[in-house]
C-alpha cells in the first residue's frame, strides 16, 4: 500500500485529487472503488483540476467515458470512465479506453475486475466511507482513502513520501 488517508470533506477530496495529479503522468490508469457517494467523481475533479484539464469533470455514469483535453499542449488528457453499468471485460474493450492510454490519464470508477489488464501498472484507490456516511450519501463525512500501486510503474513510488498527505492520517 502506499498510503491511507483519511479525508474529512469534499473539499479534502478534491484537494486530494490535485495532489495525487501531481504524481500521475500520460499512460497511468487509476481504478476507483467504493460505494456510491464515496467521492469517486469528487476525487477525479480534483485530480482534473491539478491536470489542468479542459471543461468541468462530470460523473460519466450515462455517457461511460469522457476526454478532458489538457489546457497545456504538454499536459496529459483525462480520459474519465465509469464501468458502473458494464458487465464484462469485453464491454470495457468495446469502449478502446486502451487506445488513448498512452497519451492520458486515465481513470475508471468502478473498474476492479474490469480494466486492470489495460495496462502493464495501475493505481488501486478504494474509498471506503465512515459507517453513519452509508445511510447518509453525505460527502462531508469522513472517507478513508487507500492508495495501492499495482505494477512496475508504481514499486519505485512506494517509497516516495510525497504520497502520504499530512502523515498519512489525514487530507490537507
Amino acid at each position: 500500500m502506499l498510503a491511507e488517508i483519511r479525508v474529512p470533506t469534499a473539499d479534502r477530496m478534491r484537494e486530494l485529487g490535485r495532489r495525487l495529479a501531481g504524481l500521475l503522468r500520460a499512460g497511468d490508469l487509476l481504478v476507483l472503488t467504493g460505494p456510491l457517494g464515496a467521492g469517486k467523481t469528487t476525487l477525479v475533479q480534483g485530480i482534473g483540476d491539478g491536470l489542468g484539464v479542459r471543461g468541468p469533470v462530470t460523473s460519466p455514469t450515462f455517457v461511460i467515458a469522457r476526454v478532458h483535453p489538457s489546457k497545456l499542449s504538454s499536459g496529459p488528457a483525462l480520459v474519465h470512465a465509469d464501468a458502473y453499468r458494464l458487465g464484462s471485460r469485453a464491454e470495457v474493450d468495446d469502449l478502446d479506453l486502451d487506445a488513448d492510454l498512452d497519451n492520458s490519464v486515465t481513470v475508471v470508477e468502478w473498474g476492479e475486475g474490469l480494466v486492470e489488464d489495460l495496462a502493464p501498472s495501475y493505481l488501486e484507490v478504494k474509498i471506503a466511507m465512515a459507517p453513519a456516511a452509508t445511510s447518509s450519501g453525505v460527502l462531508d463525512e469522513p472517507r478513508t482513502v487507500r492508495l495501492a500501486g499495482r505494477g512496475p510503474r508504481w514499486e519505485a513510488a512506494a517509497s516516495r513520501p510525497s504520497l502520504t498527505v499530512n502523515g498519512g492520517s489525514e487530507a490537507p
